[in-house]
């Protein structure tokens, strides 16, 4: 006979828990396993951005075939965060009306921050004798080809410059310097006091060197009385019709210009809104906008105007290949004028194909800039239009022909 034990509750109540876990534990092993925790998608890195080359300055060229008349390259920049369209061309040595021109509907003082814009930095020399300092009216761009023998290339510098506003036209035509001048004094004519006056604008009868004075800090005196070369204490009009009829460069521009050019040398001045040139058996030309005072008639036979302006020794060659130049594109260029060479020999690639081909360079100062890349002065919204709409008197010069003995 079997003897029943007897437990206490709390006995019971302990194996009772007992048997619940191992029921719930064999449930667990009969359940799959669940799932391992999958980490978070980890999204790629996106690709550094390029590191684009550095900028070379393009003021000096050495000219290795005399038959070649197109020096530089044509580049694209990108737009920083606090660039205008002036700020772009002191970098890269361009004026503004030629980075407003190479650059058809961009905003000049909010170009957008990350858009692709072109620089000007080719050029198609003018149709002058190569020597000494040579200046195109049109293209608001001065040369500079300093003496070398015979047996050596010729070398050539180029700036952009500002000139005479409408009705202070800058003359055509041949000179020398007679004279040069570090940190000059400005005598301020009767004429030009009286004209600020007017505009409320009282100026003294002399200004001292320094930072206020309109000449800058060097100048070269012309031959013509009332005409000069200097600098200006604001860079922001070079490129512009906006002097009394004198030639002003960026500061440091005129800087290097008068430590290498001596006194004597010859200068000629012309107006040429279509440049042509060659270059590698290639026929180019670089046009630009004719001035609005200009009384030459350039509505011509493009055909007649371009045997006229060229030299006579590729007067032949023009000639012999008339019949391979797109007229067509000649007037098309004319007509919207973008300041960049192109060539205009059948077959070869237009303006955009040059543009689109033109290397983008960094938004930095180009290796070998004659500028610090500091700016001295800074500008205001209201200024800047007042300059680009020639609505405000222009920047002074030292005397003007108004006001000359």
């Amino acid at each position: 006979m079997m003897t029943k034990v007897k437990r206490s509750p709390s006995i019971q109540r302990a194996l009772i828990a007992v048997l619940a876990g191992l029921g719930v534990g064999a449930c667990s092993l009969l359940r799959p396993p669940a799932p391992p925790a999958q980490a978070a998608a980890v999204k790629p890195a996106p690709p550094p951005a390029p590191v684009l080359p550095t900028p070379v300055a393009l003021d000096r060229f050495v000219l290795n075939k005399p038959q070649d008349d197109v020096v530089g390259y044509v580049q694209r920049t990108t737009i920083g965060k606090e660039d205008t369209l002036s700020d772009i061309a002191r970098r890269f040595d361009v004026g503004y009306d030629e980075i407003v021109m190479a650059n058809p509907g961009v905003d000049p003082w909010l170009p957008g921050v990350g858009r692709v814009v072109v620089v000007p930095t080719r050029f198609v020399l003018p149709e002058a004798p190569h020597q000494g300092v040579v200046i195109n009216l049109a293209a608001m761009r001065i040369f500079y080809f300093p003496p070398h023998k015979r047996h050596q290339p010729q070398i050539v510098y180029t700036h952009p410059i500002g000139i005479g506003r409408i009705g202070w036209k800058t003359p055509e035509g041949s000179t020398r310097i007679i004279g040069r001048q570090k940190d000059p004094v400005w005598i301020v004519p009767k004429s030009i006091r009286k004209e600020h006056a007017a505009e409320g604008d009282v100026l003294p009868p002399v200004v001292p060197a320094g930072p206020d004075n309109p000449l800058g800090q060097y100048l070269f005196r012309l031959g013509w009385p009332g005409y000069l070369i200097h600098g200006t204490n604001k860079p922001y009009g070079v490129g512009m019709r906006v002097s009394h009829g004198c030639m002003h460069l960026y500061p440091e521009d005129i800087k290097q210009f008068f430590e290498m050019i001596p006194v004597g040398t010859k200068v000629t001045v012309v107006n040429q809104p279509y440049v042509f040139g060659w270059q590698d058996g290639t026929l180019y030309v670089q046009a630009y906008h004719v001035l609005k005072d200009d009384k030459h008639d350039w509505t011509k036979d493009r055909k007649v105007l371009l045997e006229r302006l060229l030299h006579p020794k590729f007067r032949k060659n023009i000639r012999e290949h008339q019949n391979e130049i797109d007229w067509a594109r000649l007037v098309a260029l004319a007509h919207e004028p973008r300041g960049i060479p192109v060539p205009i020999t059948s077959g070869k690639p237009g303006i955009d194909a040059v543009v689109a081909n033109a290397p983008l360079v960094a938004d930095t100062l180009p290796k070998g800039s004659n500028w610090s890349g500091v700016n001295e002065l800074s500008i205001n919204v209201k200024t800047f239009d007042q300059l680009v709409g020639a609505r405000v008197k222009p920047v002074a010069d030292a005397v003007t022909p108004a006001s000359s003995p």
